[in-house]
């Protein structure tokens, strides 16, 4: 039986939230983070918690908006894509999903499958609204100074308590922080790869090498 689309509304939370806005808050911060992968063409949906009972089934937890949408989107698959897993959702408890997995009929398989991140086609997820942005579609994307000067590339995206903010990777290795607002990061191009970024006095200063000085 094909697996009904997911809802329209339905936007993804935690690791692969859809900021809605520039200064838009992450839901989790702990989850909140994507770094590097193939996150443009598959986006992690929730985590594998655990067992639960002695049947199969598992604690999952959902980062979609509407956390039973995760059963949704068709069968996920694991980080690699070498596993594929089909999940009918049976219940909640604690602030995780219970779900049944087929071909998982124990306890001990379940475990096993403990920490285990599900995956879906990055085509299979609604189109983002204006003004609103997965963060899979953000980690990569080269971050540029207003004079066109090239910064270094955006490497996770992350939630400190106080609203979401960039990590960005310069070339030769060192780490800024940008906070995720229309100031800091005026203007987001995801078909060109690039975002325009205004750092704060002094962030964006490099140090000269010999032969400018």
């Amino acid at each position: 039986m094909q697996s009904a689309a997911p809802p329209a509304a339905d936007r993804l939370r935690g690791q692969h939230l859809a900021l809605k806005g520039r200064g838009a808050s992450l839901t989790s911060p702990v989850l909140g983070e994507v770094k590097g992968g193939d996150h443009s063409s598959r986006i992690c949906l929730g985590v594998i918690t655990g067992a639960h009972g002695v049947k199969g089934r598992v604690r999952l937890k959902s980062f979609t908006a509407e956390p039973q949408a995760i059963a949704s989107y068709g069968p996920l698959s694991d980080e690699h894509g070498a596993q594929r897993f089909v999940l009918t959702v049976t219940g909640e408890a604690k602030s995780v999903l219970l779900a049944q997995i087929e071909g998982v009929d124990d306890r001990d398989a379940a475990e096993a499958l403990r920490g285990t991140r599900l995956f879906v086609e990055r085509a299979a997820l609604p189109p983002p609204e204006a003004e609103e942005f997965y963060q899979a579609d953000l980690v990569g994307l080269e971050a540029v100074l207003r004079d066109g000067r090239k910064l270094g590339r955006v490497t996770a995206v992350h939630d400190f308590g106080a609203g979401a903010s960039l990590e960005i990777e310069e070339s030769g290795g060192k780490i800024v922080i940008l906070p995720f607002t229309t100031a800091a990061v005026p203007e987001i191009d995801i078909a060109a790869g690039h975002v325009i970024v205004a750092p704060p006095k002094g962030l964006d200063e490099t140090p000269q090498r010999d032969d400018e000085a």
